[in-house]
């Protein structure tokens, strides 16, 4: 008897389990991929669920609790819910009763499973770090498949501790709940991976090619954090700045064809700029009628992308005085998407599988 039938043999025996054992699920890897979050409806009090954990973490507001708790109560959670709520409804996936950040996280799952199909063994599902699905939960469903390892991928480029590092905090505190851990696998930061570039790069130039005009300026825009942020020691900046840059050589433009801007501020303090709105507002004062802005921070069209830039952004640049605007879809669940989440989890899956 050769090597190889030995070994399947001894492989063969040690999986079967003694006589009277429990049944023992068979073995398999999980792989989720984490987004930020959404609310579960557009109404006041899903709203102000999903507002108050968000805006409860730490993490994204640094401000002592015992400051920021009773702002956050008496004020923001009182008026911003209508508001916010108001916004979604704009942008609503009404065929589904949710928003577009659920449908297109779910498809990149439902895809990445089918590019998976060669591997029977690997599990792939979903999560949000604020609202549903929660983490917790989906560790949960995956150890109940038998999955005893966990590819982890927070749907996040560029890092930051206001992003990839308090998704991990949250999967890290459902593990430390648990007596019988899966051993996990956390994704790093992939903003200056090629095949991310290259995604990008096919993405833009695609879309661009379909418009009925010509950009003289394309704006990367990324979500703010606020400046003291990046002082203590956040990379994202400096992550965002390299995305760009290797975008824009990718494409052979120069800085002035391709500019970085940071949106989304919340507060009184200052963030990482040059900002958005002011950016394409002031173009369009200096006579720049035709603009495109693509956000290549984020994985999957959301409420910051479809009503922020496609429309508040929209709104500023045309009332300025611009002539043309396009927004440039995200990734998403498109084949360019695709192929970067599954390039990065098959690296990942590697001596696993």
């Amino acid at each position: 008897m050769d090597k190889r039938a030995t070994h399947r043999q001894e492989a063969a025996h040690e999986a079967k389990p003694p006589q009277g054992h429990p049944p023992v699920p068979r073995r398999r890897i999980g792989v989720v991929l984490a987004n930020l979050g959404t609310p579960d409806g557009t109404d006041n009090a899903s709203v102000r669920r999903y507002l108050k954990e968000f805006l409860s973490d730490p993490r994204v507001i640094e401000l002592n609790r015992f400051v920021w708790q009773p702002i956050l109560h008496a004020f923001v959670l009182t008026t911003r819910p209508a508001k916010t709520g108001a916004n979604y409804k704009t942008i609503w996936n009404t065929e589904k009763d949710e928003s577009p950040l659920r449908t297109i996280t779910r498809g990149q799952s439902d895809r990445l499973a089918q590019r998976l199909a060669d591997l029977p063994d690997v599990v792939v599902d979903w999560a949000m770090r604020y609202g549903n699905p929660s983490i917790a939960d989906v560790v949960d469903r995956l150890q109940a498949q038998g999955c005893d390892r966990i590819v982890y991928f927070p749907l996040y480029p560029q890092y930051s501790a206001t992003t990839t590092a308090t998704a991990n905090d949250k999967l890290y505190r459902k593990l430390m709940a648990m007596r019988d851990q899966p051993t996990v696998r956390s994704v790093p930061r992939y903003f200056d991976e090629p095949v991310f570039i290259g995604a990008l790069a096919n993405s833009l130039t695609t879309q661009l090619a379909a418009l009925d005009f010509e950009p003289e300026v394309v704006i990367a825009s990324y979500h703010g954090i606020p400046k003291t942020y990046f002082e203590k020691g956040d990379p994202y900046h400096c992550h965002c700045l390299k995305t760009t840059r290797l975008l824009r050589e990718r494409l052979g433009w120069d800085d002035r064809r391709l500019i970085t801007t940071f949106q989304s501020r919340f507060g009184a303090q200052e963030w990482l700029q040059p900002y958005t709105d002011k950016t394409v507002e002031q173009l369009a004062r200096d006579g720049v009628k035709r603009i495109a802005i693509l956000n290549p921070g984020f994985s999957a069209d959301c409420i910051e992308t479809l009503e922020e830039i496609d429309g508040e952004v929209r709104e500023i640049f045309l009332h300025a005085g611009g002539e043309d605007f396009a927004h440039i879809a995200c990734l998403n669940d498109s084949d360019d998407g695709m192929a970067v989440i599954e390039a990065i989890v098959r690296r990942e899956l590697s001596g696993w599988i």
